[in-house]
Formats: structure tokens, sequence, C-alpha cells
């Protein structure tokens, strides 16, 4: 992981974060699917795409999308109505999760490694990628670093972090870097997450149809030379 500049001398007041290993590319293919205790959900009463459908979640929420696994107390999400006009019609617009404290994790590629985030409140937007972390943030990168701060920006498609508050001068934000490690050989099937339907293993040919398998040949006995039981000078 590479450390940004900040943006002054005398404290920790924005700092850019990007990973090495990128996020889980298959994440953003993936449906989100949503586990609560109790659901209410009002639709637009336009079907326009700035009148979205607001669905609110309360208790042990948990919401998952590939690798990303997110819970909370409380969930508002946001989805764009199917009959809008907006290409992005039907899809999921904004996630806010709130509580303290909500909880934001996603696998990483290349490595696998886990990023964990708690924040008290965490504002995500599936269609840019952007979630907003409010308030007690505490982000861990498994081998990588450790990161503390009341804000923090955080790309989910490219594991990109911008964290602190340059408006509030006694922001701080601290950081942990974990010395080097050999990073765990990458899974073959995109850290154990599904990335689409699986090829079927091809199959073994061990004879075709309608020919004969070859027999081992014999091996034929040796010869002995007969014996002449003529003498010499005999007829």
């Amino acid at each position: 992981m590479k450390a940004g500049k900040f943006t002054s001398a005398c404290a920790v007041a924005t700092l850019l974060l990007a990973s090495n290993a990128v996020a889980l590319k298959s994440d953003k293919d993936q449906q989100a699917n949503i586990d609560a205790a109790s659901w209410k959900g009002v639709q637009s009463k336009t079907g326009a795409a700035n009148d979205p459908d607001v669905n609110d979640f309360d208790g042990d929420v948990v919401i998952t999308r590939g690798s990303i696994k997110m819970t909370a107390a409380h969930a508002t999400v946001y989805r764009i109505p199917s009959a809008s006009n907006s290409p992005n019609a039907g899809q999921i617009s904004r996630i806010v999760l709130t509580g303290k404290q909500a909880h934001l994790q996603q696998v990483h590629d290349g490595d696998c490694s886990l990023m964990t985030a708690n924040a008290n409140k965490i504002d995500y937007n599936p269609l840019t990628n952007i979630a907003e972390l409010i308030g007690g943030v505490v982000v861990t990168q498994q081998g990588r670093s450790d990161s503390r701060s009341e804000h923090m920006i955080y790309n989910t498609d490219t594991g990109d972090m911008e964290s602190g508050d340059t408006s509030n001068p006694a922001a701080r934000v601290h950081l942990v870097m974990e010395p080097k490690t050999t990073p765990p050989p990458a899974s073959a099937n995109n850290c154990g997450f599904p990335v689409g339907t699986a090829k079927p293993a091809a199959a073994k040919i061990t004879d075709k149809p309608g020919e004969a398998k070859p027999q081992p040949k014999e091996a034929k006995p040796a010869v002995k030379p007969s014996a002449d039981k003529s003498k010499d000078g005999a007829h």
C-alpha cells in the first residue's frame, strides 16, 4: 500500500491510501441480498429516476453482494424505479447503514485479503462504487494497514481510500502500516466467490466409439534350430 501526501504538514488532515490489490472485480456483477427482522417499502410516486423506491430494514440487517458484506441495526435502500427512463432502472442507487456500529467488508483481488470497516454511518452508492464512512471509522486491510479517523471515502471497485477532514484543524488520522509479507496464493476461482457459470471439466476420453481396442501383441516363442540328424557322409 502506498501513502499519498498530506494536505498540511502539521496534522493528518487528508490521506489517500491506494491498495496494491484492487477490490474483487466480480462484486459489481452480483445481485444484492438483504436479510432483516423487519422491512417497510415506499414506492416512487412519479416513477422518475430522481424519485426512487425507498426500503427501510430494521433489526440485524445483513446485505451481501459478492464478497461485499454489510451489517447494521438499520438500513435504508434506495432503488431506481423500473419504469424510469434511466439506464440504471431497477438498480439500487444508494444504501445507508446506521447503528453503532455499521460494518462493511470486502475481499481484494490477487491475494484474496480481507478489508473490514466499521463506522457510525456508512453511505454506499453501488452505481459509483463509492462508500462514505462517518464517525468512529476503523478500517483494517489484512496484512497491510490499520486506519482510524472520523471520516473516510472508500472505493469498493479500486480499493482506494481517502481519510480525514480538511475543514476541521483538529481532525486526526491514525495509520499503522504492516511490514511487507508474502501474500498467500490467490484462489483459482476468484477467492471462492461466484464469477459466473463454471465450465464443466473436460471428459477424459479413453476409447473412440466404433473402434476396437488394439490388442496387445503376443510374444512369439523363440524357435530352436532343428538338430541335423544326418552324419557326415550319410545320405
